[in-house]
């Protein structure tokens, strides 16, 4: 028999956080009397429930108080009058049925917009999957709150098909180990996968939370715990498996309760953008945990200085300004993962962090604004910041600065030439390297052909479809011709290229063009070069390849 908890006063203040949605749909109901019209909504959902489906009160009054826009919904297929809407809704539940699977799992913390997801096929009532609501009321029932249930439901569904008995004897043997209940909730509700047995997680969890005593520096309500606990998560999400990061963070405890859980997802971020070993990220924060007290954002740096205090030499230097030359100058601390990226220095700078070279990030400021500047970009950056576009003009430069480039002219011609906004331009960057382009080699196309980053992310890839699939080259190919993905690929590359084939392959073309000289030729240079192989040719690849809507002799 399970206990049933006191009565909860139905408050308009519990829905509030639904009030958008909620309210779309009652936009029938007057405003003065929406409150009014839930409170008795609820109550009568909680009679039906109980009285007719005999689900135990508690459980009932649950669903009726968290599942506010579902209830709403069915709220809206009465006609409300001031008079008598408790009683209609009373009467309408009793004679049309509603999905309580919708109620339930809303109630139980799961989006609306995520039901589809988890709502059962051809199913209408919880008595139809008692499993999972028999679930729901032991963990409420060992203290996890109603409305946070559906957090363990979205991460490890196979906890809902346990027995409840099961479920219990679970609970109580990590009781023995010295958990307190609301710190068991916060664990489970962040790791429910330690439900179903996970031996090596419970080991870890028991070593930072009982052996290293973080159980003395925590609160003892259930927020504080699950809070605590994402924390732990961000780490053990890195997958490390080389360390024993349990032990790390037991040894080094107060970076849980010190710090919030944004503020230490911010700085792993901003490391692993360095594109290391997530190991070697770790193993970097937990070295020495004043790196988490640098102010890693706002601070500029001059490229050179910095490389030259870590002790690059001359001959190293001249061949970085020669090769790169687009990511010297100065740039801010946010942005330095990217600029050592884009330099392709990335795990050689982020090894000098690891020897102690982190103190750097702190020590070495640019305090010296003369240092590293450039005067034509300063002159051009007043220009921009007096455009009538300034504030998008300066977003698209913040972009480029982003992914390495710094202040100098060469960024700046760049900046001429790139279209969109900074977050699109970011998409379409994100789109080439995600399709294994990396940073290093991206940055120097950009700075040869800027319009790469001004098409669509599914037109790039199918023009990295049909350079690597259809035509079998390389990325690498890129580094020679960027100005490929510049080209339009049904007007240009596709019908040049599939007509040169032809002429290989029929025997009227004896030379195998390179795909550059293929489609970067204009098109009267290549109507002439092909009226030479045979005069034939340009009729021919007017009729046969190219589409017959597109003017031969407009240039791309």
């Amino acid at each position: 028999m399970m206990l049933l908890r006191g009565r909860t006063i139905f408050s308009y203040a519990t829905i509030r956080h639904h009030s958008t949605s909620a309210a779309k749909i009652l936009n029938k109901i007057p405003y003065k009397y929406r409150a009014r019209a839930i409170k008795q909504a609820q109550e009568a959902l909680t009679d039906y429930l109980h009285s007719v489906r005999t689900i135990p009160y508690t459980f009932a009054e649950n669903i009726s108080k968290y599942s506010v826009v579902s209830l709403s919904s069915v709220m809206s297929k009465v006609q409300f009058t001031t008079s008598d809407f408790s009683k209609s809704l009373h009467k309408f539940l009793r004679y049309h049925p509603v999905n309580e699977f919708e109620l339930f799992f809303e109630s139980i913390g799961i989006d609306v917009d995520e039901l589809d997801g988890v709502l059962p096929v051809r199913k209408f009532f919880l008595s139809d999957e008692i499993n999972v609501f028999n679930a729901a009321c032991v963990l409420y029932c060992l203290g996890v709150p109603w409305n946070k249930i559906g957090m363990m439901y979205k991460q490890e569904k196979t906890i809902f098909g346990k027995d409840p008995c099961e479920l219990k004897e679970i609970w109580s043997n990590f009781i023995s180990y010295g958990f307190t209940s609301s710190s068991l909730i916060g664990i489970c509700l962040v790791f429910p996968n330690l439900l179903n047995g996970d031996e090596a997680l419970f080991k870890g969890l028991k070593r930072v939370i009982i052996d290293f005593d973080l159980i003395s520096d925590v609160d003892g309500n259930v927020d504080s715990w699950i809070d605590m606990c994402r924390k732990i998560r961000l780490f053990y999400d890195l997958d490390c498996r080389k360390l024993d990061v349990f032990k790390m963070i037991g040894g080094s405890k107060n970076i849980l309760v010190e710090y919030s859980e944004d503020f230490l997802a911010e700085k792993i971020d901003y490391f692993c953008g360095f594109d290391v070993t997530k190991e070697e990220v770790v193993s970097l924060l937990f070295s020495d945990l004043e790196i988490l007290k640098y102010d890693l954002k706002s601070p500029a740096f001059c490229v050179v200085g910095l490389l030259k205090r870590l002790g690059m030499n001359e001959k190293e230097f001249s061949s970085l300004t020669e090769k790169y030359p687009y990511v010297f100058g100065r740039n801010r601390l946010a942005n330095l993962p990217y600029v050592m990226r884009a330099l392709n220095l990335n795990q050689w700078f982020f090894n000098k962090l690891k020897n102690g070279g982190h103190r750097l990030l702190k020590s070495y400021p640019c305090v010296n604004f003369e240092e590293d500047s450039d005067k034509d970009y300063a002159e051009s950056l007043v220009q921009v910041k007096s455009s009538r576009m300034s504030i998008h003009t300066l977003s698209k430069l913040d972009f480029l600065h982003g992914i390495g480039y710094g202040e100098n002219v060469l960024t700046m011609k760049v900046l001429k030439h790139v279209h969109g906004t900074s977050s699109q331009l970011k998409e379409r960057f994100d789109c080439l390297n995600h399709n294994g382009i990396n940073i290093s080699k991206l940055c120097k196309m950009i700075s040869l052909a800027p319009k790469i980053l001004n098409q669509q992310p599914e037109i790039l890839e199918k023009k990295l479809r049909f350079l690597c699939k259809d035509i079998g080259s390389s990325l690498d190919y890129l580094d020679v011709f960027p100005a490929y993905l510049c080209f339009d690929l049904d007007k240009r590359i596709k019908p040049r290229y599939k007509f040169h084939m032809w002429l290989l392959e029929t025997g009227l073309c004896e030379r195998e063009y390179s795909l550059a000289s293929i489609v970067a030729t204009s098109e009267i240079m290549f109507m002439a070069r092909i009226h030479r192989i045979n005069p034939a040719a340009p009729k021919k690849y007017l009729e046969s390849f190219l589409n017959q809507n597109y003017d031969p002799f407009q240039e791309t």
